[in-house]
């Protein structure tokens, strides 16, 4: 433990005998305790102080330009270690900006830690009107899994505790942690506070599945004549790799991979159906869904996308209120994903018959229909590029360089990505998630080198850099192995709009032909400037070999891609006619 041999205020001769500590080194020994080991965040009143602290004591503080990158960053670092994430921010303002990753943590069930300085508590019950004076606890309660505010110093330890425990219990998701100011200044007995920390001891203990539950999941997998598996980023989550790859193999079932369960099992798998998506969702009857909720990104289980027939679904997920969400499920199966794959492979006899040879015979045939009728587009090399052209030599980056996190956002970017690059290995791809927001990839880019040591390539639309683009100004301050590629087509979806009523571009138009790789070497970096894909192919490989940072700025014909992505269906038209 620090320990605070004197302090300002002028100590008693008893209190000066003792060896003294204060919050901040109790803050800081309890972080350390629990094995916390990297902040993200921002420094300012009245936290600066802490983020040194911090530092001195051997704890990594990474500070960025924006709070919502630093909490995008803690909270893709909570899904990769399966450890709350910790974010660092100042009073209202800083804790708004982060307010949004600490939301997006708790939708897509990553453990973080939203830590905040705040004004003293007298001051905002009564309104006064403190510096920076906000309830932050109450802004923050509806937007997380839980929230706590810690007044005295003997207090810090339990409050921490709490809050790393309600992270990573059950579902993981967002934990908001206030700090008063005052907090930090508290003086106590050095012993007393070392006594005072905690330890959390199994904070996610396994939760174990009924009998029941599997043995009824068995029997409706049995019974199917055209079963599927579907993989969300759950299952990636909860790191159960080996056990998720024998229950395919031995079931002989096709699965398909959500977009951050990509890797889970190579998607070269010969039961893969990612490329056969739209017929495996169709023409199942039976579905088994592993750590994937059967959301929007699913089309909520229901409509043209399933089609016509009953379907039964098995639902493995550790929250018992997430099964008959959208439709009725025929076989729950509650607990944490290692226990119930595990207690599904026991419970498979010897002679378990593989999914029917007719099924899987077209499934295989259709996703081979679908590679081949792709291959052409992913090799040419046109000038200026398309996104197959673009994205077919990025998947071959890839393919040479498995254990690469790819991370991946944008419109267009987003979702010919998903599809078209084969992953290998499991949580190499970090994506937008659940809501699909914009503006995750400079902090998840950052993050996953500095968590994994791997190199990272961050594939962005020109869009969705512009939330974050600043921050390769810290890839940079750090030297990370960044390489990103900016898909720049001029604009949002497309570079060709035109406002037909006045002067100004219209609404999805940006600056034409931008450049920013002048921003990376602007700051220390490897700027490239590429037209063809076997320019960017040429370019990328350099970057991820030489693992300095690097943008690579893809100039992209202005008229490919269309209105968001895959998603058009989702922006409300208007039904009145123009006069």
């Amino acid at each position: 433990m620090t320990i605070v041999s004197k302090v300002e205020q002028a100590p008693s001769p008893a209190e000066g005998e003792r060896d003294l500590t204060d919050g901040f080194h109790l803050v800081i020994d309890a972080l350390k305790l629990n094995g916390v080991k990297t902040i993200y965040g921002v420094p300012g009143i009245p936290i600066t102080d802490f983020g040194r602290m911090a530092q001195a004591e051997g704890i990594r503080v990474l500070s960025f330009r924006h709070e919502q990158n630093a909490g995008y960053a803690a909270s893709i670092a909570g899904f990769l270690t399966q450890k709350p994430g910790i974010c660092l921010t100042v009073s209202a303002p800083g804790f708004l900006n982060g307010l949004t990753a600490l939301a997006h943590a708790t939708t897509n069930c990553f453990p973080m830690i939203l830590i905040s300085g705040s004004s003293e508590r007298e001051i905002v019950d009564l309104q006064q009107g403190d510096y920076e004076e906000m309830d932050q606890l109450a802004i923050a309660k509806p937007l997380c899994k839980a929230a706590f505010r810690i007044l005295h110093a003997q207090d810090i330890g339990i409050g921490l505790a709490r809050a790393i425990r309600a992270a990573v219990s059950g579902r993981p998701g967002g934990v908001y942690l206030d700090l008063p100011a005052k907090l930090f200044g508290q003086v106590m007995d050095a012993e007393t506070g070392r006594k005072s920390l905690v330890k959390v001891i199994d904070p996610a203990p396994a939760q174990i599945p009924s009998q029941e539950s599997i043995r009824r999941a068995l029997d409706v997998l049995k019974g199917a004549k055209r079963p599927l598996i579907i993989l969300g980023k759950g299952a990636a989550y909860a790191q159960a790799d080996d056990a998720i790859q024998r229950l395919v193999d031995k079931s002989g079932v096709p699965f398909l991979p959500m977009s951050m369960a990509k890797g889970l099992i190579p998607d070269t798998h010969p039961q893969c159906a990612g490329a056969a998506r739209s017929t495996v969702l169709k023409d199942s009857d039976v579905v088994m869904l592993i750590g994937a909720r059967l959301n929007w990104l699913l089309s909520h289980g229901k409509g043209k996308t399933w089609g016509d027939a009953t379907k039964k679904f098995i639902q493995i997920d550790i929250e018992p209120k997430e099964m008959d969400s959208n439709v009725e499920i025929a076989a729950p199966v509650v607990g944490d994903i290692g226990s119930c794959v595990s207690a599904l492979l026991a419970g498979m006899e010897a002679g378990w018959a593989a999914a029917p040879a007719e099924w899987t015979a077209a499934v295989a045939k259709k996703r081979d229909e679908n590679v081949a009728k792709m291959a052409p587009r992913l090799m040419n090399n046109n000038s200026p590029m398309d996104y197959h052209g673009a994205l077919g030599v990025l998947r071959t980056i890839i393919a040479e360089r498995p254990d690469a996190i790819l991370v991946n956002e944008g419109a267009n970017t987003l979702d010919l990505a998903r599809g078209v690059i084969d992953m290998h290995q499991p949580r190499k791809r970090l994506d937008v998630g659940t809501w699909g927001v914009m503006g995750i990839g400079m902090g998840y880019a950052i993050a996953a080198a500095v968590e994994t040591g791997k190199p990272v390539l961050a594939v962005e639309g020109d869009s969705a850099f512009g939330f974050s683009g600043m921050e390769v100004e810290t890839i940079c301050r750090y030297n990370l192995p960044v390489c990103v590629v900016i898909f720049n087509n001029n604009g949002i979806y497309r570079g060709t709009d035109v406002n037909a009523a006045g002067r100004d571009p219209a609404t999805t138009v940006f600056v034409k032909d931008s450049r920013y790789d002048k921003m990376m070497e602007a700051f220390g970096g490897v700027g490239v400037h590429v037209t063809t894909p076997d320019e960017l192919k040429r370019a990328v490989a350099k970057a991820m070999d030489s693992r300095q940072p690097t943008l690579i700025n893809a100039a992209i014909d202005p008229a490919a891609g269309s209105e968001s992505g895959r998603i058009g269906n989702l922006n409300p038209q208007s039904v009145l006619k123009k006069k």
